[in-house]
């Protein structure tokens, strides 16, 4: 059987005491295992970035940017290798799995500008003879724990900006899809970045309790739920570092009357059902706007449904693929009897769905709900699956209520024609990342990324010059050239004004 390792300094620590499987979900068997390592491990592992660290915050960025432009030409070179080891760990879909690779890409091609946003700020004559300029500096060693639903694009986001600016980066991925990140690693080697400078180490809790107390990891960047995430911010801070803590997610979409439905419809059904309902910035509540809206929207959701075509993650024709393994399926197909059990009206049953030849692996069929209510578990809680609610709104207000209110503030997106509605939603609603007329409103990477609420626990958001403001602190230098004059001393003992 495949054995995952730790990628340490370009190499493995040796044999592990533990590990963890790898299914496939596509037929539920264990593809490979995965070393769970320990704080020896990370010990190790930081051993090697402190060796190597200060000689790279010393290279000068327009070098490390060189890096970061040779990686991207790697990973672009083996796209279809990186795409397809990616799916058949986590189980969507070849194109799919491009998406969630080029998306971190981006940000890469931030980092290949590094030189220019680490610049820093300069004031001639602050002062008589006084000169104030500041610096951006890298922290040390960062450390990123990202979850599985994207095992490249997430990576990419924290390692990325970590390293450009001079840090070293350790990577705790998950445990359930660990092969990608590796590769990552191995390709930021084969680019020029040296050894100790982007790691992989391979855990459960126990690797990231390490993280969190390690004295030597200055800051720590997670995503994943908002229990974790929470658990994570708090452990972290408490240790002295500084955190970043991306968690769940109940992204809505409103559907104002004016909408163009079918336009609509397509969106919701990549936003909702793509990736097997398996990310943080899904769409897996519709707002429509008035029963009028609502009637319409479900009469053509319906058949757009069930046009949807389930398969394995190497299918060029399906639109999704399995969720992640059993474990997950069972949760999904346990919240759809919770919303059953809660009085919502179930439109289109997921559960039960085989495929043939695959009848082992963990697909869920997509699901559609109606007449879902605000006071319904189900509703509060993200499901994380291909599973749809309509809730229904009788009015704009109402509309958007119902994500301000909301526990999570990731994102939302509005429907509309109307751009005085689209206004009005975009500055009043309670959540991080807007979307008008966009159903997966994730920021290009020289914006950032961060929701609101129990959605992020930090305030510094990702990638973009958040995320450069995140890796690095400011230095600002106070400089005073004296000619020698006897009027350089005066005053010694009083604060400068600089007047």
């Amino acid at each position: 059987m495949r054995t995952i390792d730790h990628f340490i300094a370009g190499g493995a620590p040796g044999p592990a005491t533990r590990y963890g499987d790898v299914f496939d979900p596509n037929n539920g068997g264990v593809q490979a295992r995965v070393a769970l390592g320990d704080a020896a491990v990370l010990d190790a592992a930081v051993g090697a970035a402190q060796a190597a660290q200060p000689a790279w915050a010393a290279t000068n960025p327009q070098r490390r940017a060189r890096v970061m432009f040779n990686f991207k030409a790697l990973v672009e070179a083996n796209m279809d290798e990186l795409a397809h080891m990616l799916s058949v760990e986590h189980g969507k879909v070849i194109a799919d799995s491009q998406g969630d690779i080029q998306r971190g890409l981006e940000v890469v091609e931030f980092c290949c500008g590094i030189p220019h946003v680490l610049k820093g700020e300069y004031t001639q004559g602050a002062g008589p003879g006084i000169d104030v300029f500041s610096m951006r500096q890298p922290l040390g060693i960062g450390a990123g724990i990202t979850p599985f639903n994207f095992p490249a694009m997430i990576p990419l986001w924290m390692g990325a900006v970590c390293t450009a600016v001079g840090n070293a980066f350790i990577l705790k991925p998950s445990e359930r899809d660990p092969s990608l990140p590796n590769r990552l690693a191995e390709l930021m080697r084969e680019a020029g970045m040296p050894d100790g400078i982007f790691q992989v180490v391979h855990g459960d809790k126990a690797m990231v309790d390490a993280i969190l107390d390690h004295p030597a990891i200055a800051a720590v960047s997670f995503v994943g739920s908002s229990d974790i995430a929470h658990y994570v911010y708090q452990r972290g801070v408490a240790a002295g570092k500084r955190v970043q803590a991306m968690g769940g997610a109940k992204n809505h979409g409103i559907v104002m009357p004016d909408a163009d439905l079918d336009q609509v419809v397509a969106d919701l059904s990549g936003a909702a059902f793509g990736s097997a309902g398996e990310r943080c910035m899904a769409l897996p509540v519709v707002v429509p706007v008035g029963e009028d809206t609502a009637e319409r929207l479900k009469a053509k959701l319906i058949p757009a449904i069930q046009a949807l075509r389930v398969g394995v993650s190497t299918d060029p024709d399906a639109h999704y693929g399995p969720v992640i393994n059993h474990a997950h399926k069972a949760k999904v197909e346990g919240w759809i009897q919770t919303c059953i059990d809660e009085g919502a009206e179930l439109v289109i049953d997921g559960r039960g769905f085989s495929l043939q030849g695959h009848e082992e692996g963990a697909f869920i069929g997509p699901t559609l709900f109606d007449h879902v209510t605000t006071d319904m578990t189900s509703y509060k809680e993200e499901i994380f699956g291909p599973v749809l609610q309509i809730v229904r709104a009788k009015d704009f207000e109402e509309a958007l209520s119902l994500p301000s209110r909301h526990q999570y503030g990731n994102g939302v997106a509005i429907f509309t024609r109307n751009g005085h509605a689209a206004r009005e939603f975009a500055a009043r609603v309670n959540v991080g990342m807007v979307g008008i007329n966009v159903p997966i409103p994730v920021p290009v990477a020289y914006h950032s990324f961060g929701g609101w609420k129990r959605s992020a626990f930090g305030d510094t958001n990702q990638h973009g010059m958040e995320g450069v403001k995140f890796w690095t602190k400011v230095k600002t230098v106070t400089a005073k050239w004296p000619d020698g004059g006897v009027g350089d001393g005066a005053n010694a003992f009083v604060i400068p004004t600089m007047g």
